[in-house]
């Protein structure tokens, strides 16, 4: 999904394996993720879609970036309550919770995994990469993902 504030943009879902950079819009305020070789569409993601940094992760702070201290995160949305504010955020595997208009621009990530959606017939047995890297490499079954 992208944020209300993108709805002026052009955009288009995520696509697993490809390769994202966090960036400002023209035109807008707002940080997103944009293909690395479109900058002016903005890359949706749904809730559940993984993405893993090139680096560390860093927000931006007011004269400053800071250090997220992790470089794996899960999409979601936050605050969904409230009209007047952003909604998409990313969930680290240290369990910190950062807008993603907060993030500092010019970040690479890729993305890891597409949410699983599980019909009737086939339950959802994917593992997330971040239940991988939280159990330190072991397979652990994570049916959040």
């Amino acid at each position: 999904m992208c944020d209300y504030s993108l709805h002026a943009v052009r955009s288009r879902p995520a696509v697993a394996r490809e390769k994202l950079v966090s960036t400002v819009f023209f035109g807008t305020s707002t940080r997103g993720f944009a293909s690395a070789d479109d900058r002016t569409v903005a890359v949706c993601m749904l809730p559940g879609t993984e993405i893993e940094f090139e680096k560390t992760a860093r927000r931006k702070a007011a004269f400053f970036t800071r250090s997220v201290k992790s470089k794996l995160a899960r999409f979601r949305q936050i605050n969904t309550d409230r009209l007047d504010t952003h909604h998409d955020a990313l969930e680290f595997a240290n369990g910190a919770i950062v807008l993603v208009t907060d993030l500092a621009p010019d970040q690479k990530a890729t993305v890891v995994q597409l949410p699983a959606v599980a019909s009737p017939s086939r339950p959802n047995t994917s593992t997330s990469a971040i239940a991988l890297e939280n159990s330190g490499g072991a397979l652990q079954h994570d049916s959040h993902s």
